[in-house]
C-alpha cells in the first residue's frame, strides 16, 4: 500500500513541478528561441505545454497503475453478500399480492 501512496505523491508532485518549470523557463526565458516569439506568443506557448505536460503526466500515472500486479484478489464484503443473498431469497410484497389475488379466483 506504501508503494501506490508514494507513486501518487510523486505523480503528484511532478504535476506541479513541470508546468510550473515550464511558464518560469518561457517567462524568464531560459528557452532557446524564446526570446524571438512575441509576449502573447510565448504565453500561449507556454500554457499549452504546461496543459500538456500534465496531461503526460496523468497519462505516465495511469500506465503504471495498470501495469501494477495486485498483492492479493480483490474479496468482496461478506457482510454485503449475505445481504445481497437475503434479499434474493425473499419474496417482494408485489408477489405476495399477485400471489393471493391468484388464488381467489375460480375459472
Amino acid at each position: 500500500m506504501s508503494g501506490v501512496i508514494t507513486k501518487f505523491a510523486v505523480a503528484s508532485m511532478v504535476m506541479w513541478m513541470v508546468p510550473v518549470a515550464i511558464v518560469y523557463g518561457f517567462y524568464y526565458q531560459m528557452f532557446p528561441g524564446v526570446s524571438q516569439l512575441s509576449s502573447s506568443t510565448q504565453t500561449l506557448a507556454s500554457g499549452f505545454l504546461a496543459v500538456i505536460s500534465v496531461n503526460l503526466v496523468i497519462g505516465f500515472y495511469i500506465c503504471m497503475a495498470m501495469k501494477e500486479t495486485p498483492q492479493q484478489e480483490p474479496q468482496p464484503d461478506p457482510t454485503f453478500l449475505a445481504n445481497a443473498k437475503a434479499s434474493i431469497n425473499q419474496p417482494t410484497s408485489s408477489q405476495l399480492n399477485d400471489d393471493s389475488q391468484g388464488k381467489g379466483k375460480v375459472e
